[in-house]
Parts: structure tokens; C-alpha cells; sequence
């Protein structure tokens, strides 16, 4: 089976487990996702199945929209509701002060990633050191932070989106409107994946890869026959002759090929565009 499309994840269940839930519902032998949500965390999904797994990296998937619930004063080492290990009472603050801490992220942001997050350390998981108690010192990353709105502040829950993109830890971006606000402590308690680029959740609709690669497409003005062989390629064989990634049509597959200084290669070939719904 082939298939692309959205998903939907509920809030109390890993991505792993709810792709194992999919692949038992649709009877699928390979399948993959792209983007985890953390277990509490709620919403959009991409998953492929079969050989479709092989196009996540050309996927038009950014930027990327959450909606999130900030509660001040509660502290968590995992910046979320996962392991709050204590909860201060903070006064109501002026709701025009919390909009323009969340209108403050707005732009290039450097930040640490939370200590509990896949980044790897010497080959190691960060949250892996962090769960056996050993000291997780990660490096500052740089994030776009493209929108952000206020949707509501009822003390002491800040809820907010932010459009970002793609590799943003929002868990950090909460830590930061609180201690922007002069906070001490604050975790999210509420985290949802609205979209990730154009894609949204239609029902775990069958989507056309055509549609949702972020390249552009060529034009091979040959046989198709060399394409679908896998034979060399020469550059000025297609109508588009500028260094860069397209993607091409071969009637009932596509393929994927990268343009440099020293030709024309393949990425991805025969890529079937049949759908087993």
C-alpha cells in the first residue's frame, strides 16, 4: 500500500503507538510519519505508507501553525504538564503586558531546546540523559517565529498560537513569554499541531504527492524510457537547466532528481503515483 495523508493525534498517546493504531486500521505492513508530537501534545500527523515513506524530505511541510495553553508559575523540567514538581501563585498581570510578550517572539529567536527533547548528545537522545539524572547541556538553535497571536489569558492560562518554523520546540517558546513576563516557572498544558505547511487534517483523505512537493516540477524532453531505466542523465536533455531539485512526471510515477555543478542525479525514481485507499 502507498498512500499518503493526514492524520489526527489524540492528546495521551506517543506517535509511535498511534502510527502502529494506522497501520493495523488500514492493514499496512511500512509506514512512517513525519514531525513527533509528544504525548500530550494533540494534532495533525503526516503519514505515509509503503514506498511513499521515501518522500517526507520533499515535502512542502513549512512553516508550521500550533495553538498552546502557557500556564504560568508551574514548573516542570520537561516544560509541560508530563512532571510538574511544583506550582507557585503568581498575581494577575495586565493582559496587555502577556499580548506583547507573545508579539516579542516574533522574528530570528536563539533558545535552548528543552533538556527533554531528541536532540542528541555524543549519539545520545537528550531526554535519555536527562531521565537517568545526568546533566544535559545543549546548544543554542535558531528558529523563525513568523506570527504570533493571543487568544485568550484567563489567569493564570495564557493560550496562544505562533505559525514557526519547521524544527521549533514551543515548549521553549513557553518558558520564554514567562520569563519575559517575569515569571517564575511556566509550562504548557496544552499543546495542538494545527497544520505543517499546506497540509491540514481532511479526514485522512488520500493526497496526490503531485501536490504536495516542495519543488518545482521539469520537464525531461527525451524518452522516458532513460528515466525509468535509471540511465545517465544529461542536463540539457530537460527544459529546466538551472542547478536545483525538481521533480518529474513519467505518466504513472514520478522521479526526483538534484542538479549541481557536476550534472544531473537521482534522488528518487519511479515513485508510483497509485494510491491504494
Amino acid at each position: 500500500m502507498d498512500r499518503l495523508f493526514v492524520a489526527y493525534k489524540p492528546s495521551g498517546v506517543g506517535s509511535n503507538k498511534f502510527l502502529s493504531q494506522l497501520k493495523w486500521k488500514y492493514n499496512a505492513a511500512k509506514a512512517g510519519f513525519s514531525g513527533t508530537l509528544d504525548p500530550f501534545a494533540k494534532g495533525i500527523l503526516i503519514v505515509a505508507f509503503g514506498k511513499y515513506t521515501s518522500l517526507f524530505r520533499f515535502l512542502d511541510k513549512t512553516p508550521k501553525s500550533y495553538r498552546a495553553t502557557l500556564w504560568l508559575g508551574a514548573h516542570s523540567d520537561t516544560l509541560d504538564i508530563e512532571a510538574v514538581s511544583k506550582i507557585d501563585m503568581i498575581e494577575p498581570l495586565d493582559e496587555q503586558k502577556v499580548n506583547e510578550a507573545v508579539k516579542s517572539l516574533e522574528g530570528g529567536l536563539e533558545y535552548h531546546p528543552p533538556i527533554f527533547s531528541a536532540k542528541k548528545i555524543d549519539g545520545r537522545r537528550a531526554y535519555d540523559l536527562a531521565r537517568e539524572g545526568k546533566e544535559v547541556k545543549l546548544n543554542t538553535i535558531h528558529s523563525t517565529i513568523y506570527k504570533t497571536k493571543l487568544l485568550h489569558y484567563c489567569h493564570p492560562f495564557v493560550t496562544f498560537e505562533a505559525t514557526v518554523s519547521e524544527g521549533t520546540y514551543i515548549r521553549s517558546l513557553g518558558r520564554l513569554i514567562a520569563e519575559r513576563l517575569e515569571v517564575p516557572g511556566g509550562i504548557l498544558s496544552a499543546l495542538e499541531r494545527l497544520h505543517e505547511g499546506q497540509f491540514h487534517y481532511e479526514h485522512e483523505k488520500a493526497l496526490d504527492i503531485k501536490k504536495c512537493l516542495n519543488m518545482p516540477q521539469n520537464v525531461y524532453t527525451k524518452e522516458n524510457s532513460t528515466i525509468l531505466l535509471g540511465q545517465k542523465l544529461h542536463r540539457e536533455d530537460f527544459e529546466v537547466t538551472e542547478n536545483g531539485t525538481y521533480w518529474v512526471d513519467n505518466g504513472d510515477s514520478i522521479s526526483i532528481f538534484e542538479f549541481d555543478d557536476e550534472g544531473v542525479h537521482y534522488l528518487l525514481n519511479r515513485v508510483s503515483l497509485h494510491e491504494e485507499l
